[in-house]
């Protein structure tokens, strides 16, 4: 199990041999909250333009559930060292020839022109694509490593307090079954000296078939067998679910609404003053759970 809030940082080299770049490293942060879905936030500098939306893609292979900040940081030489961009620059002083040829044949065309012309020079960074993309899988890779550790120490602590609190669920709703059959043999020892007390103080007597139909009928309407099944039903698999390597947050989250369900509707039958508490506290701690569920993967 893992929780969704962690943070790691990974880092890579931005420095190949051969290559006329300077050197500087680029680095990845990754910052996790919980998140009902998948939802990828990047951040990437403003000299590599591109680089977030490579950035989300590989985010959105490798990560699931949770919203996920990516903070892409580029460190060192490579931030403020510009190049020439050749080929743009050769296309540029060409369309300048071909137009001095068609205006002013002969006329000198300076090279210091092309000082002028936009988006010429350019950090050196932009023209290191692939080694950009390298660092930056490694980076991402490192950051993952470092994240994914923070969300297993986490996980492992929330698993430990939901564990607990499944044992005391399980305690309630041992005691609201072992209390059950007793609140039909109440309500009937209720109804018959409350017929002893009619019949001694009015000499009218109750018929004892009628009696038995109540009785049966308020058996009829207490019964929650059906329902503390269910709930033990619910949490095995819940329980199983814990043990699970994958991604079961949404279904852990799913079969605490079912165990609530069966909870309220064991509270609204029950007659029985100590299973309307014991409920209460079930309820309590079902909702607690649900807290913690909210947090996992």
């Amino acid at each position: 199990m893992r929780s969704m809030t962690g943070f790691g940082v990974g880092e890579a080299p931005l420095a190949a041999e051969g290559k006329a770049f300077p050197t500087g490293k680029l680095m990845v942060e990754i910052r996790a909250v919980n998140h009902r879905y998948l939802d990828v936030r990047v951040r990437a500098p403003n000299q590599l333009p591109d680089l977030a939306s490579s950035v989300e893609a590989i985010a959105r292979e490798r990560l699931t559930r949770g919203r996920f900040d990516v903070t892409v940081r580029l460190e060192g030489a490579a931030l403020g060292a510009v190049t020439l961009h050749q080929e743009r620059a050769r296309s540029v002083f060409a369309a300048l020839v071909a137009l001095r040829d068609e205006l002013a044949p002969g006329v000198d065309v300076p090279l210091s022109l092309l000082g002028s012309v936009p988006d010429l020079f350019v950090p050196s960074i932009e023209q290191a694509g692939d080694e950009v993309r390298v660092a930056l899988s490694t980076a991402f890779d490192a950051a993952m490593v470092s994240l994914d550790a923070m969300r297993l120490r986490e996980g492992l602590a929330l698993g430990d307090d939901i564990v607990r609190r499944l044992v005391t669920v399980r305690k309630l709703a041992g005691a609201v079954t072992e209390r059950a059959p007793n609140v039909v043999e109440i309500y009937k020892k209720k109804l018959k000296e409350r017929a002893e007390r009619l019949r001694a103080a009015s000499d009218i007597d109750v018929d004892p078939g009628r009696l038995e139909q109540e009785i049966a009928l308020f058996a009829d309407r207490v019964d929650i067998c059906e329902e503390l099944t269910r709930l033990e039903s619910h949490t095995s698999h819940f329980e199983t679910l814990l043990a699970s390597s994958d991604a079961v947050g949404r279904r852990l989250d799913f079969l605490l609404q079912e165990m609530a369900r069966e909870a309220n509707t064991v509270g609204s039958k029950s007659q029985d003053a100590v299973i309307a508490h014991a409920v209460v506290e079930l309820k309590a701690e079902i909702e607690r759970m649900r807290e913690q569920v909210q947090n996992v993967e």
